[in-house]
């Protein structure tokens, strides 16, 4: 999923040829696979400079970015220039953001200190939600959908107009280049770029879709219309009701016919390699939909059983993994093996799982299902389990 993997597909498919993704760790390798032949399109927002032109060939615009101050909300934050002057700014080392900030400096005598470093975009952003840095720089798409997954974050400050960015081919490549910029055109006429774009990251309601909930009213004993369904699903799954009503109402807010910004749909949000792995042919259909989720979390629990033998802990596992997948808490659980802390615990898994996001972790070599926002499905589970306790203090059982 993703908006670069989108357009790549989109590509893909109209030429008949087969998508193979790498992820990169940094702009050097990048320009490196590109030009070893490993790599045939850098995916990535390039704004054009004379130095980067030795490397490759660089397309028609794809989209028009700004450069975006990231930054803690609170009292005295950075709403304009002057109230960068003297201030240290972080950021990726071998960026375009280095020559913008000093252009600042040049222009406005703000004497920032900056201060590049060999980390992920991502990274840097994390630090500044977790109070570590004071600011970093991003292009506006990183700024805005990390925004959306941090209400904390004030990323209303540019500190450059909007620029032209492109994508980059091999010099010797001017065949691939002409057709990456004819189908360029193609989606810029058609709306196609604008359209998921807007997806991604403009509309933040529906982008963070699986993360955001407010507490539903309750009255009369009943919690939503599929009450019934959701007692028969918790009776082949041995749960209280009420938790999967809580798991339910997350998902989808009672919702049969809400589909997340990732693709997921329907009353418990499956995606489509799911739906078919489980049964489901129409997913608008609230029996079917709880029926192939039941079925989802009843091979969770299975694949948690002998790794987690205790049902409370274990019940944390299956929502998380219902989250964000069992392959990334399996990593967390790995990692907590390793380090000698029980496995069996989720406190302990939930710590190696937050911090999936930092290279040090996801680089581990125990690590198979890399990168991941675990700190997300650790608020995930959290937030189930304390509506979980509102629905059984409000909701007979």
């Amino acid at each position: 999923m993703g908006y670069e993997f989108e357009l790549l597909r989109n590509f893909a498919t109209r030429q008949g040829l087969e998508l193979r993704l790498i992820v990169s760790t940094g702009l050097e390798e990048s320009f490196r696979l590109l030009n070893e032949g490993a790599a045939d399109i850098i995916a990535i927002n390039f704004e054009y400079s004379e130095p980067r032109q030795k490397y490759a060939a660089f397309s028609k615009p794809i989209n028009e970015i700004s450069t975006i101050l990231v930054q803690r909300k609170r009292a005295g934050m950075a709403t304009n220039f002057e109230d960068l002057r003297n201030a240290e700014v972080t950021i990726k080392r071998g960026t375009i953001y280095l020559d913008k900030l000093m252009a600042l400096n040049d222009s406005l005598d703000l004497n920032i200190q900056i201060v590049e470093v060999d980390e992920s975009l991502e990274s840097l952003i994390l630090k500044v939600v977790e109070n570590d840095l004071a600011y970093t720089v991003v292009d506006e798409d990183i700024a805005l959908v990390n925004a959306t997954y941090f209400d904390e974050l004030d990323v209303d400050l540019s500190i450059s107009s909007p620029s032209h960015v492109s994508w980059a081919v091999r010099k010797n490549a001017p065949q691939l280049l002409e057709t990456l910029n004819d189908w360029i055109d193609r989606i810029h006429r058609t709306g196609f770029q604008a359209v998921l774009y807007e997806k991604y990251f403009l509309n933040k309601k529906n982008s963070y879709f699986r993360n955001s909930s407010a507490f539903s009213s309750v009255s009369g004993g009943r919690i939503s219309v599929f009450d019934d369904l959701i007692k028969e699903g918790a009776d082949r799954l041995g749960w209280d009701w009420r938790l999967l009503a809580s798991l339910v109402y997350k998902e989808s807010r009672f919702d049969t016919s809400a589909v997340s910004y990732a693709g997921a749909v329907g009353l418990l949000q499956l995606m489509p390699v799911t739906l078919r792995q489980f049964g489901v042919v129409n997913p608008s259909d609230p029996r079917e939909s709880l029926s192939g989720g039941v079925n989802y979390l009843s091979y969770l629990d299975g694949f948690w059983l002998e790794r987690v033998p205790d049902n409370n802990e274990r019940l944390r596992f299956i929502l998380a993994s219902y989250n964000i997948g069992h392959g990334h808490v399996q990593d967390a659980w790995r990692l907590a093996l390793k380090y000698g802390k029980d496995s069996g615990v989720w406190s302990n898994v939930a710590f190696y799982l937050e911090r999936k996001s930092k290279p040090e972790v996801y680089r581990d070599p125990l690590v198979t299902s890399g990168y991941a926002k675990g700190h997300l499905a650790v608020q995930y589970v959290s937030e189930i389990i304390n509506l979980y306790e509102s629905y059984k203090v409000l909701v007979s059982p």
